[in-house]
């Protein structure tokens, strides 16, 4: 399913005092030929003859987005989300490549014909490009190695229930059982790491508090120890998705110093929002695993410095706004940033005394690296074309009406956040301008293409 089709051979010319690269932020002109970048000139360059100049001026250059942890719900749950309304979101808060979660959408990707059957869905209505993650369910070990040689990026599990019955978790037998598989063909295991034991039933009522003392830190941290024990026997490669606990972070770190194959990511609402600040009865903060005290997310941010954190993706998990009631227990958990994902971070990291540098490193480089998508997440050349052209410096609130998610149930509502994402740019073409996404241009992507 992935594109193999001749890139074009337009090219262009992009100058601004400040791209951000590999190297650090610098004044340069990007020349671009066949979708990819093609020379990073110094500042004053003239652009080649006949060569359209895009000039940012001061406004910052960054390489596109990748966003590694989306549930787009399509099909079979379309009006939660769709490939088309996700698309257009992250497009216009300068994401441009996208992996799909392998539930939510109705089949899961759990088999080859479901992948097909989401591809199908996803192709002409991508307007980024999209890849997919598969699933690993109990029953479906034989499925893995046809899976990964059809193209997705890794494998999904749970260890608790995943609040679908049809992506039931995996117990320790059968999560031993899918990671040495998928270790057998060289493939990745991605995980929502709670341990069940430490669970308790989610309390009714509005009180976040009570919310958050039914999924205690422990159940992250014990289920990261039963990762990191099992990667290490089995020399797999494992990756906790969503953390939200900084006490996991001594144990991923000294796993990693040991040599065990273990990589973390962590979330824009977990960096940004705080147990402290969440109103009684507001459940569009609520999501699994939770938003935690203010101590807990400064220690997050030092596991981001540090390099324990890999990369910062939105685990972008809407629903219809009747599924959030104001009652904790019942209420569907999940929340919607993907538009937003940039911002959100930036505003907080700016005021941690972080660059934009570091930005492109967790939210770019990182989840692309994670993924294997050699061609993106930096600019470089021989990279794709991929970037957003920022104005970092200036402000605005969150208006839910001007989101381009289907459902404008979020978390940062009334929210002033540093950075407008100016224009997004896929292959050197622009898809989306001052929150306007143009038409479906994204590819399907698949593994190693």
């Amino acid at each position: 399913m992935a594109d193999t089709a001749t890139e074009p051979e337009a090219r262009l010319a992009v100058r601004s005092t400040r791209v951000v690269t590999p190297d650090g932020t610098r004044p340069a002109l990007i020349t671009v030929r066949g979708g990819r970048i093609d020379a990073l000139l110094p500042y004053d360059t003239a652009p080649p003859p006949g060569c359209p100049l895009e000039d940012a001026g001061d406004d910052a250059v960054l390489p596109g987005l990748v966003d590694t942890h989306v549930h787009v719900n399509d099909p079979g749950r379309t009006e939660w989300e769709g490939f088309r309304s996700a698309t257009r979101a992250a497009a216009a808060g300068g994401i441009t490549t996208l992996l799909d979660m392998p539930l939510n959408s109705l089949p899961p990707t759990t088999t080859v014909g479901h992948l097909r059957v989401k591809q199908a869905v996803a192709g002409p209505a991508a307007h980024v490009d999209t890849g997919f993650w598969g699933g690993a369910i109990p029953g479906n070990t034989d499925e893995l190695r046809p899976l990964h040689d059809a193209g997705v990026f890794g494998f999904k599990c749970f260890l608790s229930p995943s609040g679908v019955e049809e992506f039931p978790p995996l117990d320790r037998e059968h999560l031993a059982r899918a990671m040495e598989r998928i270790a057998g063909f060289g493939g990745l295991l991605i995980v929502h790491a709670e341990d069940p034991r430490h669970l308790t039933v989610e309390p009714s009522g509005g009180r976040y508090a009570d919310f958050l003392a039914s999924r205690p830190r422990d159940a992250e941290n014990a289920a990261v120890e039963t990762l990191v024990s099992l990667a290490r026997e089995l020399d797999a490669r494992v990756h906790v998705l969503h953390l939200s606990s900084a006490g996991a972070l001594p144990l991923i770190a000294r796993a990693k110093a040991d040599g065990v194959r273990i990589t973390a990511e962590t979330c824009p609402h977990f960096l940004t929002l705080t147990a402290e600040e969440v109103p009684d009865g507001a459940t569009e903060f609520k999501c699994c695993p939770p938003i935690r005290e203010a101590a807990n997310q400064d220690a997050l941010w030092a596991g981001l410095a540090d390099g324990t954190i890999d990369c910062i993706v939105s685990d972008h998990s809407p629903c219809t706004e009747n599924l959030k009631t104001p009652d904790f227990g019942s209420a569907w958990g999940g929340i919607s940033s993907l538009q937003l994902g940039l911002p959100a971070v930036w505003t907080e990291a700016r005021r941690r005394g972080h660059r934009l540098d570091d930005i492109a490193r967790w939210m770019s480089a990182g989840p692309a690296r994670l993924a294997g998508l050699g061609r993106k997440g930096a600019l470089e050349p021989g990279r794709d074309a991929d970037f957003a052209i920022v104005a970092d410096d200036e402000t605005f609130t969150v208006d839910p009406v001007r989101l381009h998610h289907r459902n404008r149930v979020t978390a940062y509502a009334g929210r002033t956040l540093t950075g407008t994402v100016r224009s997004t740019w896929l292959r050197g073409v622009r898809i989306a301008t001052d929150g306007t996404p143009a038409g479906p241009t994204g590819r399907l992507l698949e593994r190693n293409n």
